[in-house]
């Protein structure tokens, strides 16, 4: 369990519109902290397309999924989950199976004391926890063996499509 400060959950979507628009790197004690004060989500309130994008920490993971054409997430079921929909060089939207090692699943896991929506990649020992920002959008964060690079976590957002 993280040791980060808990803001009211109006403080946390204030902050975390700030974070987003910071163009340089940003603290993981303040993305902890919002995610603190931000809401759980069950599963199906995923459910549709999403567009992503990362909050730049230093995280080793830090712009590699730019590199592969990453536009986002799509949940099509709780079993059927496309993670990593990219673009191909024609612009085209496909989920890349490869770099995902397969596809994932959703569920309700506990994380840091809550119960919340989390998507179960099937390949990779991967989880990515989810909570509400507002109605359109979410902040992620990956957790697991596959996820957490010299104990850190990568922090990410995504925007209903």
């Amino acid at each position: 369990m993280t040791s980060a400060t808990k803001l009211t959950r109006d403080e946390a979507i204030a902050k975390f519109a700030e974070l987003r628009a910071v163009e340089g790197v940003v603290d993981d004690a303040d993305l902890d902290s919002v995610w603190a004060g931000l809401a759980t989500l069950r599963p199906e309130e995923m459910l549709g397309a999403w567009k992503g994008g990362e909050f730049v920490t230093g995280h080793a993971i830090n712009g590699m999924l730019d590199k592969a054409g990453w536009y986002g997430k799509t949940f099509i079921s709780r079993s059927e989950v496309q993670p990593l929909v990219c673009r191909d060089a024609d612009g085209k939207l496909y989920s890349n199976k490869k770099l995902g090692k397969g596809e994932a699943s959703l569920w309700a896991v506990e994380f840091r004391g809550e119960v919340t929506a989390s998507m179960v990649y099937d390949g990779q020992p991967v989880i990515d926890h989810f909570k509400r920002v507002d109605d359109t959008t979410v902040m992620g964060i990956m957790n697991g063996k596959g996820g957490v690079v010299d104990g850190r976590h990568f922090y990410f957002y995504l925007e209903r499509a």
